[in-house]
């Protein structure tokens, strides 16, 4: 496989497009967003997602099979120089590549529905790197999916995309919910309602972790709104044993969704 001629204009008309996908109205209008780094774009190649890749003429060389993944669902790939990728990046170091991806739709039944064991719900959270982290650990304690309030982070903002490492394509994500629509949902299911925070009963000691459950968590700078906390089965805190004040968010999820997780699986 050998690469095409490289893209040195920065003001290409696909250059200017790709550059509107670092705004989320933009993205919106275009159905189409971005995805940094090859584990990003290895991950949205597999899904059939990429309309477009732009890769260094060194990266086309040392991931042929992302490069052909692209091109086995019929995406388009542009050899481009780092500066050029640079100017539709969202980091400072945008890893060789750079996709553009086609968004999709999950519906609410999808992640919460009657098979589930596991969900988790995003309340609040504005910060892209702790709503991409969490996403990340659901994927890896195996959650069924993730449900993002109405006043959350954009899930196809690029820092949102980066910081999943890929997981946002591995899992049923639903966006733009009514929180509190979201628990009433759960609990008809059956489901058990536990919400994070730093002020409840301690997460090892009457916390039946076994049960179905959806997890909520929050805003990490300001929490859990009261008609929220008010409104789950239990709210529920991580022990903090040393010195520290307290947990980030995405260290938080990962605590407890294990915790489920692994009580899940040993009944």
């Amino acid at each position: 496989m050998q690469s095409e001629s490289v893209l040195t204009n920065v003001r290409a008309p696909k250059v200017v497009r790709a550059r509107r996908l670092l705004k989320r109205g933009l993205r919106q209008a275009d159905g189409l967003f971005l995805a940094e780094g090859p584990q990003a774009c290895r991950e949205a190649a597999a899904a059939g997602r990429i309309k477009e890749l732009f890769v260094t003429p060194e990266s086309f060389e040392r991931y042929p099979q992302i490069v052909e993944l692209v091109e086995k669902f019929h995406g388009t790939v542009t050899v481009a120089t780092p500066t050029v990728i640079g100017e539709f990046s969202s980091t400072v170091s945008p890893q060789g590549m750079t996709a553009m991806a086609s968004m999709w739709q999950n519906s609410p039944s999808e992640t919460l529905n009657a098979d589930s064991k596991l969900v988790v719900a995003l309340a609040a959270v504005r910060d892209p790197g702790n709503a991409g982290s969490v996403i990340r650990v659901a994927d890896a304690a195996g959650a069924d999916g993730v449900i993002m309030s109405d006043d959350s982070v954009d899930l196809f903002n690029p820092k949102v995309v980066r910081a999943s490492v890929g997981s946002i394509f591995h899992l049923p994500i639903a966006t733009d919910q009514p929180i509190l629509d979201t628990i009433a949902q759960a609990r008809a299911l059956g489901m058990q309602v536990l919400a994070a925070d730093g002020i409840g009963v301690a997460l090892y000691s009457g916390v039946e972790l076994a049960k179905p459950t959806l997890w909520v968590f929050g805003n990490e700078a300001w929490g859990i709104p009261p008609e929220i906390l008010s409104a789950v089965d239990q709210v529920v805190s991580i022990p903090i044993y040393g010195q520290a004040e307290s947990l980030n968010l995405a260290t938080a999820s990962a605590v407890c969704l294990y915790a489920s997780a692994q009580a899940q699986r040993v009944i």
